[in-house]
């Protein structure tokens, strides 16, 4: 018998999760079926949204079943397989997350290129988070050539891959948030942002409007909040928002209270919109085929912050939560 290690949701957190809302259980895999693959995870993804998963609310995703093993992106290798199409020692992407090794139907394990690049930048700058940037910026927004372009939580893996993409889509001006003097280095000494301010400074507010005086004409929102309210401030007549994320909201346990400049939208003819990235993988093959060129002639670059062992996983959870993380958060198995 081949044994997992494997973490599942015990009971529902109510504001931040604790460590009492988890398990780390061991699991017995039955013999493979037929065209079935058993993978040995190599690195398994956290991410923003699998808190909203923790919550038995109605969504664009179900919620995570109590007493079951969660979900999420993870890259590893076919390790024994019974399917043609799969053979031993592929590199495989799939959501068997949340445990050190998986299987399944081979239909439900994608084989990664062969493209010298580390299996770990399938989870970020090649993978789900570079296309949410990419999506986000050309399809949501219609980022033109020469506008202003302001992105919120700009050293996470969104916002590290977004604003590089801003650039290759003709932005002439990029400037981020980010939570700590180091970070704020780190997007205007290697990704490229013209201007970067640490939102716990001072308020947001009063940073945007210093860093834009011509005001900006699309955000890229991963935080809400006063972040939101601040670009509101910024946007120039028909101006565009790309509703990513709103983490500084995802543990609150009180309504949070809405911008107190929603009278922009009219009076600039502004359009705010909201998306999840599933419902755009129709740019998938054209993300991929650009993202993958950028990556190898290093015109984009990327951060990862690892935590090894998958019994850590929780915790590299937490402090994704807490922004302990400079570009993809990810947990080595």
């Amino acid at each position: 018998m081949t044994r997992s290690t494997q973490i599942q949701l015990i009971e529902r957190p109510v504001g931040a999760p604790t460590a009492e809302n988890f398990a780390t259980v061991t699991v017995e895999l039955e013999d493979l079926g037929p065209d079935e693959v058993r993978v040995s995870n190599e690195f398994m993804s956290v991410d923003p949204y699998m808190r909203g998963r923790m919550n038995d609310t109605k969504s664009y995703i179900p919620p995570f079943g109590l007493d079951e093993t969660m979900t999420g992106g993870a890259v590893g290798r076919v390790v024994e397989s019974t399917s043609e199409s799969l053979p031993v020692g592929t590199a495989v992407l799939h959501n068997y997350g949340w445990r050190d090794v998986a299987q399944g139907p081979a239909a439900h394990f994608s084989a990664l290129p062969d493209t010298g690049l580390s299996l770990s930048v399938f989870l970020g700058a090649a993978g789900m988070t570079g296309l949410t940037a990419y999506v986000g910026l050309k399809r949501i927004a219609g980022l033109a050539e020469g506008e202003t372009v302001f992105i919120s939580g700009a050293a996470g893996a969104v916002g590290s891959i977004a604003g590089q993409i801003a650039r290759k889509l003709g932005a002439s001006r990029v400037v981020g948030s980010a939570g700590s003097a180091e970070k704020v280095a780190v997007l205007t000494e290697k990704y490229g942002y013209d201007e970067a301010f640490n939102y716990k400074d001072a308020p947001v507010r009063q940073q945007l409007k210093a860093l834009t005086p011509g005001g900006i004409d699309v955000y890229f929102d991963n935080v809400g909040g006063d972040h939101l309210e601040a670009a509101l401030d910024r946007l120039n007549t028909g101006g565009r928002v790309a509703l990513c994320g709103a983490i500084s909201q995802y543990n609150s346990t009180e309504r949070s209270p809405g911008p107190d400049n929603l009278s922009n939208l009219v009076t600039r003819s502004l359009r705010l919109e909201g998306f999840t990235v599933g419902q755009h993988q129709d740019l998938q093959g054209e993300f991929a085929e650009q993202m993958t060129g950028w990556l190898e002639d290093g015109s984009i670059v990327f951060d990862e912050t690892v935590v090894d062992g998958v019994e850590n996983a929780v915790d590299a959870f937490f402090a994704l939560m807490d922004g302990a993380n400079t570009g993809k958060m990810l947990v080595r198995i």
